[in-house]
């Protein structure tokens, strides 16, 4: 296939290049260029928005070896994302499976944080759900740190679950071994939170600059603001310390009422992701473009969701190759529709919005090479 590309027309956004208007996107030799090539393929982006390749932070995408996992080419083409980042399907037992049979021949770049408990999340399924991190038997530093040194670059970070439903009675002992395989492998942290105990101040008080605390506008109870709406001390400290924050919205980890007081309060999220899963796909987060029409509702401009899903994930994995349209950049390029008409947007509590228009993908490419998204009609 062709990794020559022109995209024409389109209304380009760039926020690394602070870049926003109507041009054209060239990709030759699988690279972002500064001029076409002879013989590319050309795709028609007349009234759509031109994007570099948004990356998903937080998916599940290792399918067929985890009962959580979705097949990434299908999720990448409906998203028309090229880059989904793994948050810790696999742990140090199963990850080279993952890696040999998923990640490896993935149409979309797949990188992954690994799980610090063995088998990553084993048993996430509608009628079986067994939190990975209850049995601290399972918390494997050693060979965490041990598959983690095996494989730089593709193992972005290490990942450990929390809460009543992921740790149990375990609390946030195993986030003492997620930190020290941190510590000992130089990778940042991305911590999941649900209810308690742990309570949310108590874990983001724990993490240092770099490391990511997802599902950070989760609802009641440990929602990251307090009873009267004010952003919790704790949040304020961490993000003063360079923590990142991260959306994570799945199936129980956004909701309105939160996103709305700590937007109110000046607390925007670092990374708009997804959390997609088997348990999600269909509602109520559909996929990246569809949390991103929640920003959309919630009255945050075009331009700064779309750094939330392309400059910023690409700074928390430390990929200053992605993430831009930069000459010479890898041609990762995304290419959404902004649909008008109303959309009803669900949380987690099955509080809804209507909205009047919504952001639709339309395709991706990935090194040049464009895949179109299911019925997209550009």
């Amino acid at each position: 296939m062709s990794a020559d590309l022109i995209l024409r027309g389109g209304r380009v956004i760039d926020p690394a290049n602070q870049r926003d208007a109507v041009g054209d996107v060239f990709v030759t030799n699988g690279a972002v260029s500064a001029d076409p090539a002879p013989g590319a393929t050309e795709i028609n982006a007349t009234g759509c928005i031109v994007t570099p390749g948004l990356i998903d932070l937080h998916t599940h995408v290792y399918w067929g070896g985890t009962s959580l996992g979705v097949d990434p080419a299908t999720y990448a083409a409906k998203s028309a994302t090229p880059t989904l980042v793994d948050a810790g399907s696999a742990g140090p037992g199963n990850f080279a499976g993952f890696a040999a049979h998923v990640i490896a021949p993935a149409v979309p770049r797949v990188l992954a944080y690994l799980h610090v408990s063995f088998a990553g999340i084993y048993a996430f399924a509608s009628r079986v759900m067994v939190g990975e991190s209850h049995d601290m038997r399972l918390m494997a530093a050693r060979e965490a740190a041990e598959v983690a040194r095996a494989h730089p670059g593709l193992i972005v970070g290490i990942k450990v679950r929390l809460g009543a439903h992921a740790s149990g009675d375990s609390r946030a002992a195993p986030l003492d071994v997620a930190l020290d395989v941190a510590d000992a492998t130089g990778l940042p942290l991305m911590v999941h939170i649900d209810e308690p105990p742990p309570t949310y101040g108590a874990v983001v008080s724990r993490l240092r600059k770099g490391d990511v605390l997802t599902h950070c506008f989760r609802p009641f109870p440990n929602a990251p603001m307090n009873g009267q709406g004010k952003v919790r001390p704790e949040v304020l400290e961490a993000r003063e310390r360079g923590v990142l924050f991260d959306i994570g919205h799945g199936m129980g980890s956004f909701s309105w009422r939160s996103a709305r007081a700590m937007l109110a309060e000046g607390f925007r999220p670092d990374v708009i992701s997804s959390d997609i899963h088997a348990l999600c796909l269909d509602g109520p987060a559909h996929d990246l473009p569809h949390v991103m029409t929640k920003f959309l509702a919630l009255g945050l401009p075009l331009a700064d969701i779309v750094a939330m899903t392309t400059t910023a994930p690409a700074s928390a994995l430390s990929r200053t190759d992605l993430g831009h349209l930069t000459p010479g950049a890898p041609g990762d390029v995304s290419v959404l529709r902004l649909t008008p008409g109303n959309v009803t947007l669900t949380d987690v509590e099955g509080e809804t919005v209507i909205h009047g228009e919504r952001l639709a993908a339309v395709g991706y490419a990935r090194d040049g090479v464009w895949h179109d998204s299911p019925q997209a009609t550009p």
